[in-house]
């Protein structure tokens, strides 16, 4: 069966369609997960409601745009939804400098170190890092998903830009030089 067939299927409760749908995008989404969760069992419970999800509204997809992208955002709300309503007070300081320059030409910063220090992140912080520099959001997009200013989502980047470089600079044993943008 085609992608097509297979949503049809979906949006007709068929079990057999939604398991090969799962099969498809599952990894890809877990993924997705990963970077707006705080753990490998947040990221499976993530995944999980966000096909629940998905599956539950599958016939408001008309067809228009890409399945894929309609999904992963369903993810991304999903993920982002737990954090909505939960609110915090932060000290702001002002002086951050927009750009933290991070050194990754070197093969001593792999893949799997670089997502285990993003994980590590406050989970503000790992929320806008993630939807800024990951999933290429705009700091106003970002803002309105995360129900904050967008002042300081521009603060919570550069606060986990200063981490990562820090964490990094730690492992590497050196200063870093080129912007994780």
């Amino acid at each position: 069966m085609n992608l097509d067939e297979l949503i049809a299927g979906c949006k007709e409760n068929d079990l057999k369609s939604q398991a090969a749908v799962y099969q498809l995008f599952s990894a890809k989404f877990f993924g997705v997960c990963m970077k707006y969760s705080s753990s490998y069992a947040e990221a499976q419970d993530n995944l999980q409601d966000g096909f629940l999800i998905i599956f539950d509204k599958i016939k408001q997809y008309s067809g228009k745009g890409s399945f894929e992208g309609w999904a992963k955002r369903i993810m991304i709300n999903n993920a982002l939804q737990k954090f909505r309503g939960q609110r915090y007070l932060e000290v702001v300081n002002e002086n951050i400098p927009d750009e933290t320059e991070i050194d990754l030409d070197d093969d001593s910063v792999s893949l799997d170190f670089l997502m285990k220090i993003i994980q590590e992140l406050p989970e503000r912080y790992r929320l806008c890092f993630s939807l800024y520099v990951l999933d290429g959001y705009s700091h106003n997009e970002i803002s309105e998903m995360l129900n904050i200013a967008t002042g300081t989502t521009k603060s919570n980047l550069a606060r986990a830009r200063m981490i990562l470089k820090e964490k990094i600079d730690l492992h590497t044993g050196k200063k870093s030089a080129i912007a994780l943008q």
